[in-house]
């Protein structure tokens, strides 16, 4: 299988930056889009919005990838390409403090923020293995690189996010598939729908789609392994 003619996979697709990326993939590439996560009603809006900026083709899948079962049986459409870009983007951001943090949100932090994309690349790497090239992306957060006071159990998840990336980067050197892990600063997206952050001091996720844009398009003798990307003027004070 021929990866400049692979369908993008991605996840968290119905709103946010998940969104964003999809509609910058449509505007900005050929690419089949492949749009995974739980609300239907807001994947179908993305689609729509994906097709209004110019995407040829556009399939929904409605699916937790929390769950191993239901990740394991996602059915590509007929006549849909395989993926051979995976965008692993969907997750969640708890604020609150450590110590007030109970174990069952402690829990969810780490199935939303990393076993989404554990079960996503299980399902999909052996079909990625058999491209002449494949991509697998997954945004991963500052907070994966020191901790958090505000944010502890996020921290810790997206830390166990980028071990793996890490680890999934190592395992598949000597294969046609690239790992790239984007470690975000705040972003604008609904993260932020309860703060009186203004959207301009936070990343712009149309930059963060067009970032993931220019590594899919880079030769296979490249992969950017790990970057960095943070508001210009740097952390903004949670209100």
């Amino acid at each position: 299988m021929n990866y400049n003619n692979s369908s993008v996979l991605i996840t968290g697709a119905s709103q946010g930056i998940g969104r964003s990326i999809a509609i910058t993939f449509a505007a900005k590439t050929l690419r089949p889009l492949l749009l995974l996560a739980r609300n239907k009603n807001n994947l179908q809006e993305t689609k729509e919005l994906c097709e209004k900026a110019g995407a040829q083709h556009v399939e929904i899948v409605t699916c937790d990838a929390v769950s191993e079962e239901e990740t394991e049986s996602i059915i590509i459409p007929e006549g849909f390409p395989q993926p051979g870009l995976i965008i692993n983007n969907a997750g969640s951001y708890l604020y609150k403090p450590l110590a007030i943090t109970t174990n069952s949100e402690f829990r969810n932090q780490i199935d939303v923020n990393l076993f989404t994309a554990v079960n996503i690349v299980k399902r999909f790497l052996p079909d990625l293995l058999k491209m002449n090239r494949a991509l697998i992306v997954t945004i991963c957060s500052v907070g994966s690189l020191r901790g958090l006071g505000d944010s502890g159990a996020y921290s810790a998840a997206k830390h166990a996010l980028l071990g793996y990336t890490r680890s999934l980067r190592e395992e598949l050197k000597n294969t046609n598939v690239a790992v790239s892990a984007i470690n975000l600063g705040q972003t604008h997206s609904t993260s932020w729908d309860e703060s009186d952050m203004s959207p301009e001091r936070l990343i712009n996720p149309t930059d963060v789609a067009t970032l993931i844009v220019s590594l899919s398009e880079l030769s296979e003798r490249s992969v950017v392994e790990e970057i960095i990307m943070q508001p210009q003027h740097g952390r903004v004070p949670a209100m």
